[in-house]
């Protein structure tokens, strides 16, 4: 595609790597067909495409609109077009660009804005999280049926922790622990099973993604440089990987290298960072699984988050694991299609959302499986609302089920 952007622009980071980005495009449409926004709405500017061209105007000088930046919004940033793109196109951070350019031009509603403040004042700190849930979770009982929190029964935890030559970082995660603690722990399990010791790291700050995908650039950096602070005097102590369970903060850490490209205090140190981060899938092998013995494999539906397979890139590496375990995997029509959760999506966006994951739960139930399994906090939330088929991440149903 062909750019007519001013030197100005040009001469900054964030225009040289929009102009790179644009040039890659050829306009071919492919990302279309596989957009879930695209599908649900059928309006151009609600697709990649559309998105790109208007991404492109704002760059060549046109001043963004409030529905500029609605359609910018409705994105899930789901990646699926990254996916389906014959050119390469890195679409994301495209849309990053053109988000904080929409974002510092226009203005948003009050009631918008009041609302993107509370969710980043709550979710982008897990101490705020999980004091406030505790105390919602005092007054449960009281609350009407279709509002009450899903509370979760902890496991046992009172087995020996193992050393073992291999050793891991483990990231707690920000909302994980207070509503899925046993997602950690079942990690945990299942590699010192296979000969993998884990050290928990204890976040102050989330990730990041949180920050970032409401346009709080400048705060997200300074999670990220705080979080790399924190981690790297464990870098170089023998830990092989820094392992997210939770595949929406794994692909965030992975573009930590290039969130802080243009650092030049952490630029190297992101780079090392992201290079150690795997998904819990990544460190099971073949060889592994023998040490995995199950003692129930019920029949189980995969909901591959669309930052596992879009984002890392890693379809199908937990099916591949669930069936040699012996779990009996359905077939699942449209996997590559969101669920509706991203993030603060299902928040910001609940009419999208409703239909997304009214579209995923049909096709995810179609053949009756006793679990829905996915590999991110979000997803299972958002998944088990209003659906009696019990939703878990899918390392939580291995551990359970180790002899």
């Amino acid at each position: 595609m062909q750019t007519n952007i001013p030197k100005e622009i040009l001469n900054t980071y964030a225009g040289q790597s929009a102009d790179k980005i644009l040039r890659n495009c050829v306009h071919c449409g492919f990302c279309m067909a596989t957009c879930p926004t695209y599908q649900i709405l059928g309006n151009e500017l609600d697709s990649p495409r559309g998105r790109i061209y208007l991404i492109k105007q704002m760059l060549e000088g046109k001043a963004p609109t409030r529905k500029t930046l609605s359609h910018l919004d409705r994105c899930l940033s789901c990646r699926s077009c990254e996916s389906t793109c014959p050119s390469g196109v890195k679409y994301t951070q495209l849309l990053d660009i053109g988000r904080k350019i929409a974002e510092d031009n226009t203005q948003r509603t009050i009631p918008d804005k009041i609302q993107r403040e509370v969710l980043h004042w709550i979710l982008s700190k897990p101490s705020r999280f999980n004091f406030l849930f505790k105390l919602a979770a005092r007054f449960n009982p009281l609350l009407p049926e279709k509002i009450r929190l899903s509370l979760s029964k902890p496991i046992n935890n009172t087995r020996e922790i193992k050393k073992h030559s291999r050793k891991v970082l483990l990231l707690q995660g920000c909302v994980q622990p207070t509503l899925q603690p046993n997602i950690n722990l079942a990690t945990e399990k299942v590699l010192d099973k296979i000969g993998i010791e884990v050290t928990s790291l204890k976040e102050t700050e989330c990730c990041g993604a949180i920050s970032h995908h409401l346009n709080k650039h400048e705060q997200a950096q300074a999670t990220f440089r705080q979080n790399i602070d924190a981690w790297w005097p464990y870098i170089n102590d023998d830990y092989e990987a820094i392992v997210s369970n939770a595949s929406g903060c794994g692909v965030t850490l992975k573009d930590y290298a290039i969130y802080l490209e243009h650092d030049p205090e952490y630029a190297d140190k992101a780079k090392k960072i992201s290079k150690l981060v795997k998904d819990v899938s990544e460190l099971i092998s073949d060889k592994d699984l023998g040490n995995l013995k199950i003692t129930k494999q019920p029949k189980v539906a995969f909901h591959p988050p669309c930052t596992l397979q879009h984002g890392l890139r890693l379809v199908p590496t937990v099916e591949k694991i669930l069936i040699q375990l012996g779990f009996q995997l359905v077939p699942v029509a449209d996997s590559h299609l969101c669920c509706g959760s991203a993030g603060t999506y299902s928040l910001l966006q609940p009419k999208l959302s409703r239909q997304l994951k009214q579209h995923k739960l049909t096709n995810l139930t179609v053949h009756s499986p006793e679990y829905i399994l996915t590999a991110n906090i979000g997803c299972q939330h958002h998944l088990q609302q209003g659906n009696p088929i019990p939703v878990r991440h899918w390392i939580e149903l291995v551990a359970d089920n180790l002899n």
